[in-house]
């Protein structure tokens, strides 16, 4: 039939994303796994070594395989540069500086330590010098698009892992151009690429750094001004390629530029509008990466050299696990740290990928050389959540609950989620009142604080386990969620409701809006923070501008009692919450 349409190869591929992101995401989600190895297990699905051999014999499978698995780089490429970009908005050039031993000290350790002895131990095993050079160093790199999701860059391990990671992704280049100069017929020509790209690329970040301070808060906020989403969007996206591109032209690389442009739209006063409008984005095209790493995975060449695979992946993670657990220990982190950090940080990177494939082109390693340790990576890439899990637990192992005394487990006593300055604030009310209470928090910096300031707190994670059970939940008078966390309060606070629907639960709210979520949830009282603060504020300002205290406290009830109707309404409540809780009960 003339004019027929079918579908091209393009479409069928972004139809299988899509639809493994539709599946992948919920699913894991609902069991509370992260969407990470999901992503991979549909890479090796769907890709050429999974469903795409069978195509065929099969035709209705390319329907539901990769195409065109080398048309998905680029897509992979861009997700690994937005999540660069994210994490940039998500630091400030304030906060980079602060992080300025641990990158240059930490970081740079790490992966000289760890790339000089794995090519020495390489090299004794027969591995010609420069070729062990070559492997030692690729081995040495960490998942940044993996990690950074799960250890988050505010926590201690996140911390730790932000700084080595920033100088890996820094030595990328260097590398890289040092194997070139390594080739067999490219000695010179390697160190003066080196050499041209350190200065243009220097100048290339100067300039990102002047023009960006100049023009990005004008560019952003005339794309306010017009409210359009769209041209938000635009010009968010004009910023991060334009960088990447500027960074990737002078042969440095591209999520250098990426991260540059993060830093600077974290010092304007949009970056919040601009994290929420490109996290969507981000998290789809590091989904493609991650079913990239997948569609790499051989599982038929893995079954031949099983054994020789499987303890490459083992002496490579021990091996990073111990040195970097060990420099973390000597930098001053607590063994939790130092372990969970270490065991997290094991598993080679996709930045791995590239340094082999470049060895692999200088002629440093044969080909076989160079798909044995892609399939090492592949399967390292792959079990990383798993390592972030089983870090978790040696944590807990080599470095348990503090032995602060916080009473009988039976003792009936408030328990405080948090114990951060809104924490510690209940604690003191509830001291000066004589009533016993107990505060939990999952960091440990936050619980070693309150320990020296002689408060009741404990190391635990109360979402997970038993944490809540052994403070004795079930004879406490009331639970205080204090954390400015809005998804876990409401996580943990519908889980309370459920397992004790008499238990008092008063929660910190971040406004009106979140104070009706958590009543949905079950909470017996939420406060919203904005709201109070913005009370007093206006009472002080009227009663020191001369208005009679009569008026301003009737007229503060009155929009008091404005919010509790409009929280009312929101949570669907039979009658109108109490936004100040008085005392409590028990």
């Amino acid at each position: 039939m003339a004019g027929e349409l079918s579908p091209s190869p393009i479409l069928q591929d972004a139809l299988v994303i899509l639809g493994a992101a539709g599946i992948v995401i919920p699913v894991f989600t609902r069991f509370k796994i992260t969407p990470v190895i999901g992503f991979i297990l549909i890479g090796v699905l769907v890709g050429p070594f999974g469903l795409g051999a069978w195509v065929y014999e099969y035709d209705w499978l390319e329907y539901i395989t990769i195409s065109d698995p080398e048309g998905l780089d680029p897509f992979a490429e861009f997700g690994i540069i937005l999540l660069l970009f994210a994490i940039g908005l998500e630091l400030s050039f304030k906060r980079l500086w602060t992080l300025r031993k641990l990158v240059f000290g930490l970081g740079a350790m790490e992966l000289l330590v760890i790339g000089t002895c794995a090519a020495a131990v390489l090299a004794m095993m027969g591995q010609y010098w420069v070729g062990a050079l070559a492997l030692g160093f690729a081995l040495a790199f960490s998942s940044t698009a993996i990690v950074l999701p799960i250890s988050g860059t505010k926590t201690p391990v996140g911390r730790a892992a932000l700084s080595m990671l920033l100088f890996e992704d820094i030595m990328i280049v260097p590398i890289v151009f040092i194997l070139g100069a390594l080739a067999p017929f490219a000695q010179s020509d390697g160190v003066t690429g080196l050499v041209d790209t350190l200065w243009q690329g220097g100048l290339v970040i100067v300039a990102l750094l002047v023009l960006g301070r100049i023009a990005l808060p004008r560019l952003f906020a005339q794309a306010a001004r017009t409210k359009s989403p769209e041209l938000f969007l635009a010009a968010s996206l004009l910023v991060v390629i334009g960088s990447s591109l500027a960074t990737g032209v002078t042969g440095l690389s591209p999520i250098v530029g990426a991260l540059i442009a993060g830093l600077l739209i974290a010092e304007t006063e949009y970056h919040g509008e601009v994290e929420s409008i490109m996290e969507p984005f981000k998290g789809l095209a590091l989904g493609i990466f991650l079913i990239t790493v997948g569609m790499s995975i051989d599982l038929a060449s893995i079954w031949d050299n099983l054994w020789p695979i499987l303890t490459a992946v083992v002496l490579v993670l021990v091996f990073k696990a111990i040195v970097t657990g060990t420099l973390l220990r000597l930098m001053g982190a607590r063994r939790s740290t130092a372990a969970e950090t270490g065991v997290l940080m094991a598993s080679p990177s996709e930045t791995t990928l590239i340094v082999l494939s470049a060895a692999g082109s200088a002629m440093l390693i044969q080909p076989g050389t160079q798909q044995f340790w892609q399939i090492v990576t592949a399967i390292g890439l792959t079990i990383t959540p798993l390592l972030a899990m089983l870090g978790r637990v040696i944590a807990r192992r080599v470095e348990p609950n503090p032995s602060l005394d916080v009473g009988e487990s039976d003792e009936p006593r408030v328990i405080i989620i948090g114990v951060g300055r809104v924490g510690m604030l209940v604690a003191d009310m509830l001291e000066a009142h004589e009533r016993p209470y107990v505060a939990i928090d999952s960091n440990a910096d936050l619980i070693a604080r309150a320990r020296r300031r002689g408060y009741r707190a404990v190391y635990g994670d109360a979402a997970r386990g038993d944490a809540l059970d052994k403070l004795g939940v079930e004879n406490s008078p009331a639970v205080v969620l204090t954390m400015d966390e809005p998804v876990l309060t409401d996580r943990l606070t519908s889980k309370l409701r459920k397992a004790y629907p008499d238990l008092l639960i008063v929660t910190r709210a971040r406004d009106s809006q979140h104070a009706a979520d958590l009543y949905r949830a079950g909470a017996s009282h939420a406060v919203p923070e904005t709201l109070e603060s913005s009370l007093q504020l206006s009472e002080a300002v009227l009663a020191d501008i001369g208005v009679p205290m009569g008026p301003v406290i009737a007229s503060i009830h009155a929009k008091r009692d404005e919010f509790r109707d409009k929280i009312q309404r929101d949570a669907g409540l039979a009658e109108r919450p109490k936004l100040r809780t008085s005392s409590i009960q028990g």
